[in-house]
């Protein structure tokens, strides 16, 4: 009886897991449908984004679906800041790692994309700059 106590633990943090793992392959598979087509994409910890025929969408996984938080169309856009994600109007040095955000400036507006990763941002702000220039 003992050892059906001590084993026990073990059992649930096993199911825990097994759980945890078929939400984020389902998470996975979710996003490859949702970015089926696109020109550039990503999913991380802070949500998912792409650029497809131009316009650039993100959303956040909620409830087993993306909600769509924003878009910007690419033509439009002027200038890309890297920000970081919790601080105001601070922008990140090329020090800085960790999580951030690219804000989208152009046509009056501006919006902002979260990101995990400040080195995968600062190939996207790249990206996005040299496709903006192949629109015009």
């Amino acid at each position: 009886m003992i050892h059906g106590l001590l084993w026990f633990p073990l059992l649930l943090v096993f199911v825990l897991l097994t759980a945890l793992g078929w939400l984020e392959r389902r998470r996975q598979n979710l996003f490859l449908m949702w970015s089926k087509g696109s020109e550039l994409s990503k999913l991380d910890g802070c949500g998912a984004a792409r650029l497809q025929k131009g316009i650039l969408s993100w959303s956040s996984f909620e409830a087993g679906n993306f909600q769509e938080q924003g878009f910007f169309e690419i033509k439009k856009l002027e200038l890309i800041e890297l920000m970081a994600l919790a601080s105001g109007d601070a922008p990140l040095t090329q020090e800085s790692q960790g999580r951030c955000r690219l804000r989208l400036v152009g046509n009056g507006k501006e919006m902002d994309v979260p990101f995990s990763d400040a080195e995968r941002a600062r190939e996207w702000m790249d990206q996005l700059m040299a496709k903006s220039r192949c629109d015009l």
